[in-house]
Formats: C-alpha cells, structure tokens, sequence
C-alpha cells in the first residue's frame, strides 16, 4: 500500500476502536483487528485488491445489526459516512458497502446476493474467528451476554432457519455450534481458508466430544 492509503487504514483503525470501545467481547475491536489479521494474511495467495479488503475487514462488523434491533441499515451508513469523510472514492465505498451487507451467515439458507473475491476473502476472514478455540470462547461470551442455557437436550438444533428465524433465536449455546459453526468448514472460500478452517473445525469437534462427556459424568 502507499501512504496515502496506510493513513487511511491507520485512520480506520482510530475510528473503529472509537466505534467499538462498550461492544460486546465477541464483536469488540479485538474481533476486528483478528479479522484483519486472517484478511491480509489470506490475501497473500489471492489476487485481490489489499484495500478493499483492509477497510472491509475494518468496517465489517461496524454496527452489527444484533447489537441494533436487527437494523441491517446502521453499519453500511455509518462506513459510508466514514469512508467519504476520508475523500475515498465512491467505486471504493460502495464496495466495502456491498461486503458490509453480504458477508453475514444469516442461517445460511439465503443465497448472497454480490460477490466479489474481495468478498470472498474478508468473509473468510470473518469465519475464520467463529471457528477453534476463539470460536469456542466467542459462541459462549454471547451466549452468557444474551442468557442462553448453555445446553438442553430437550432442544434439538434448528438447520432449516430463515434468516429472520435465525437473527431470532434463542436456543442453547451448543446448538449455535450445529447451525453454524460447524458448517463453515465447507462454506470456506478461498484455499487458506479451507486449510485453516479444517484445522479450527477438528479442535471444536473434540471440544463438544469433551463437553458431552463431562456432561453425562463420563469424565
């Protein structure tokens, strides 16, 4: 990048931790910055433009709608805002804008509606973080934020969520782990991402192997 593009980034930076200082531990600044980090580290093998996918890795969980009465509106605005302030170009902005609003799971049952490897390489990037051990940790904080149980064997996992169904629900923490976590591994896509994702997606696996048998007093 050049340094009228780094002061940008750096710029983005101050205005995201500002934005993000009260957020909830699994979408605070920290969930960002690693989601920056998996962003330009994959981007090492694609054939993607480094700003795009800085500043969408950067503003991508700017306003999440969760944390805004479902109001999927707030975080495109506020990037928009932002990123004109900064005299960045409209071609620019609106892409950003469009990984804003496309990189969501949402259930996973809608289809998306851009795409882009810019794209492709920021929602990596993003699942990524709700896989291994920092998935695990981030499943249960929002869990805990939100009062879930953590798990109930009574309430099976729902696989046929709409988006609006999933936004939604309140089931245990565990079932998050079957209605989404562990079907990213084969939602990655770019080769990275796979290869980092199998990894992370075998820690869970025996992860809820564990949990199961403390569970049952097995161990």
């Amino acid at each position: 990048m050049n340094s009228i593009s780094e002061t940008l980034i750096e710029n983005t930076i101050t205005f995201v931790k500002n934005e993000l200082k009260d957020a909830e531990g699994g979408h605070d600044w920290f969930h960002i910055e690693r989601v920056y980090k998996n962003a330009m580290h994959i981007s090492q093998t694609e054939q993607v433009g480094t700003l795009i996918v800085a500043l969408g890795a950067l503003l991508h969980d700017i306003a999440d709608s969760k944390f805004h009465n479902g109001d999927e509106t707030v975080g495109p605005k506020k990037a928009t805002e932002f990123l004109a302030s900064e005299d960045v170009s409209e071609e620019i902005i609106e892409h950003v804008v469009q990984i804003i609003k496309n990189i969501s799971f949402k259930g996973g049952n809608k289809a998306q509606a851009f795409h882009s490897k810019e794209l492709a390489v920021v929602q990596d990037a993003d699942r990524l973080d709700a896989l291994g051990a920092i998935g695990i940790a981030r499943t249960f904080n929002y869990g805990g934020f939100k009062n879930r149980s953590l798990y109930n064997p009574d309430i099976q996992p729902n696989l046929q969520m709409s988006p609006a169904e999933y936004k939604a629900s309140e089931a245990p923490t565990i079932n998050h782990f079957y209605e989404k976590l562990l079907l990213l591994k084969d939602r990655m896509n770019t080769k990275t991402g796979r290869r980092i994702a199998a990894d992370r997606h075998m820690f869970m696996e025996t992860f809820l192997q564990q949990f199961y048998a403390e569970w049952d007093g097995k161990k």
